[in-house]
């Protein structure tokens, strides 16, 4: 059998990359899907020191891009015949802003990034995803299912990806669609959080503050090792489930 080929999206840095390195390190072939091609080129080069060069295959654009999701799929089915999985974790959690006070230019920006891409993307793998009997892996939030203050735009994004994931799991059934919270995770978001977010946050800020400055925040590869491990053995009975990356139920793919 040969490796699994999974599109990764959002990665150039903290959950993504940490997940492409799991993944070429499991020996699987990776589409690494970023906005920033100074970063995919570093992370080219992480690569290429592990001796994994030839797993890795770079597209640079922005998932919003109709072009780019074409180039996506052409590339990887061009390069290696097949697509078995898509880890979907490029998202923003911008605009940090109250519902009253929110951009709707903004709001739609968020959906646009962290909800249609992924529907888009879904629709265009699907037919080889399908052939494999693979899975989608999509990246949610805690936020998902608890309201922030100013997080409006990101959490009912997410919310809308768990609802798309067990939509997914409903209408292909031989296919595994898993949405899975990856924790509070040390990445720039979490930075963006502590910087911008308090004046719109109030009192909910202090908390990211807090498990930040006692250490306490997941690594990007606790949970980018459990995406990576889903997608390439995905549990079908999990299938249209939300589920955080530390579950007991996950405890085989930790």
């Amino acid at each position: 059998m040969s490796s699994p080929v999974l599109v990764i999206t959002g990665a150039s840095r903290g959950i993504g990359k940490a997940a492409v390195l799991h993944a070429v390190g499991r020996n699987a072939r990776v589409v690494a899907v970023a906005r920033n091609a100074d970063l995919l080129n570093q992370l080219k080069q992480e690569v290429a020191d592990k001796g994994k060069q030839d797993n890795l295959l770079l597209v640079a654009g922005d998932v919003t891009d109709s072009k780019v999701v074409d180039k996506i799929v052409d590339d990887a089915v061009s390069k290696w015949g097949q697509i078995d999985s898509v880890v979907a974790n490029a998202g923003v959690i911008e605009p940090i802003a109250t519902v009253a006070t929110g951009s709707i230019e903004e709001w739609k920006r968020a959906y646009d990034i962290n909800f249609f891409s992924i529907i888009e993307l879904v629709q265009k793998t699907l037919p080889h995803v399908r052939k494999a009997r693979g899975s989608y892996i999509m990246v949610s939030s805690g936020a998902a299912s608890k309201g922030y203050r100013a997080w409006g735009a990101y959490g009912s994004s997410k919310a809308a990806l768990n609802h798309l994931t067990a939509t997914l799991a409903n209408e292909e059934p031989e296919i595994t669609s898993i949405a899975i919270r990856p924790g509070i995770v040390d990445t720039s978001m979490q930075k963006t959080i502590r910087e911008q977010g308090k004046e719109s946050m109030q009192d909910e800020h202090q908390k990211f503050v807090d498990l930040h400055e006692a250490g306490q925040l997941v690594t990007p590869e606790q949970s980018g090792s459990v995406l990576v491990n889903l997608a390439i053995k995905p549990p079908q009975h999990l299938s249209g489930k939300f589920h955080s990356w530390d579950d007991e139920e996950l405890k085989e793919y930790q």
